[in-house]
């Protein structure tokens, strides 16, 4: 059953959106939503959840939004945008790839618009995003509110075919992010959030279907496909933690690997390569062994190497030096582990491989000792008891 969480969260971008195609002003909107939410949080498990949640959202954050237009200056002229918005006049189109758009403007920086989108249509918090960049949480909040601040008098419309390219970056980027929050949530007592990967995935096939002979979507979208087939193998029945290795794979999702595979396979043959087909392909060779054992390693390892002179960045090459320990030994991959970029010194998934290829290079004291920083470091509750029992198994 849906909880009011996952309905708030999948509804709010929507909401948003139809707010700021109606009155405008980015930030202004956002607040009224903001509020639509909390009295929805509030009213909603005394009064019931109402038959179309997204219309009593709409309804509640435009009167949210016509007070603040009453109270301001130009009264005669906003007076006119004073009806309500009843339930059956709520536009049916979803214009979440337009608001992806509008976060993605030009004006913005790259970093601006991709904390911006995560925040408006992925519905991240100001801390998750900063976990995901590495980066103070105070440093993030600063760049949203610049950004809502740049988009004030922005139209809310598509932009034009041949503008579609110079925002693609970011919102590949944008896109890539919410997947990954989904995927392996950063914090909280679930070791997913599927309503974000799967709202990852429905706005990359839009983005497909309006352009599908570029390769990098076609390459972000199959390794989407690819990752989240294993979903359904991650976690045991109560939510612990499987890792990869350890997953019964007949688990995994056959028909997503089948449409990712066939979908990389076609775009690498058919446009230039960049780094999401790279990914993608790295995804296809795990989903293709039958077992860990079979897992082609030299192949990963020779795809992560072209990755990193692709595009460099110290998650590349964490994983890259993962692939040259199982291809060259765990001492080969020890020995990199003390050049890794000082941004992840404090990241979790650093003590956790460095930890992993302890365990397989027979150094128990020093691999247990790992796994407790890094079961210290992260704040997602499934990661953290995977982490304490690697540990406690290597207890002597």
């Amino acid at each position: 059953m849906t909880s009011l969480e996952e309905v708030l969260r999948a509804e709010a971008p929507r909401v948003l959106s139809a707010l700021v195609r109606r009155y405008g002003d980015f930030d202004a909107c956002e607040d009224a939503v903001q509020e639509a939410l909390l009295a929805a949080s509030t009213q909603w498990p005394q009064d019931g959840v109402p038959d179309s949640p997204r219309s009593w959202l709409i309804t509640v954050a435009s009167r949210r939004r016509i007070e603040v237009l009453r109270s301001e200056a130009a009264r005669v002229r906003r007076e006119s945008l004073a009806g309500e918005v009843a339930p059956d006049s709520v536009s049916s189109v979803d214009d979440s790839l337009t608001l992806l758009m509008l976060c993605c403007h030009p004006e913005l920086t790259t970093q601006s618009q991709v904390a911006l989108t995560l925040r408006a249509v992925g519905g991240l918090t100001t801390g998750e995003i900063a976990r995901a960049f590495l980066v103070p949480e105070a440093t993030i909040g600063q760049r949203i509110s610049r950004a809502k601040a740049k988009l004030q008098n922005a139209r809310f419309a598509l932009p034009p075919a041949d503008e579609l390219p110079a925002r693609l970056t970011a919102v590949l980027h944008v896109l890539y992010l919410i997947f990954n929050e989904g995927y392996t949530a950063s914090s909280g007592d679930s070791l997913h959030r599927a309503e974000l990967s799967t709202e990852a995935i429905r706005l990359t096939r839009q983005l497909f279907d309006q352009l599908p002979f570029e390769g990098e979507v076609a390459g972000l979208l199959a390794l989407m496909l690819l990752t989240d087939a294993r979903r359904p193998a991650r976690t045991t029945p109560e939510g612990h933690l499987v890792p990869l290795p350890d997953q019964d794979r007949s688990q995994w999702d056959s028909a997503a690997i089948a449409e990712g595979t066939d979908l990389i396979t076609t775009t690498l043959a058919t446009a230039p390569v960049g780094p999401y087909q790279l990914q993608a392909a790295i995804a296809a060779v795990h989903d293709e062994a039958a077992e860990a054992d079979a897992t082609d390693w030299p192949q990963i390892l020779m795809l992560y190497e072209l990755l990193e002179s692709t595009a460099p960045g110290p998650m590349v090459t964490l994983n890259r030096i993962v692939a040259v320990a199982m291809v060259h030994g765990p001492p080969a991959g020890l020995a990199l582990l003390d050049d890794v970029d000082p941004a992840l010194t404090d990241h979790h998934r650093l003590a956790a491989v460095r930890a992993h290829l302890l365990e397989l290079a027979g150094d128990l004291v020093a691999a247990r000792a790992a796994y407790l920083q890094a079961s210290d470091l992260t704040q997602s509750t499934p990661e953290q008891h995977y982490l304490q029992s690697r540990a406690a198994a290597l207890q002597s």
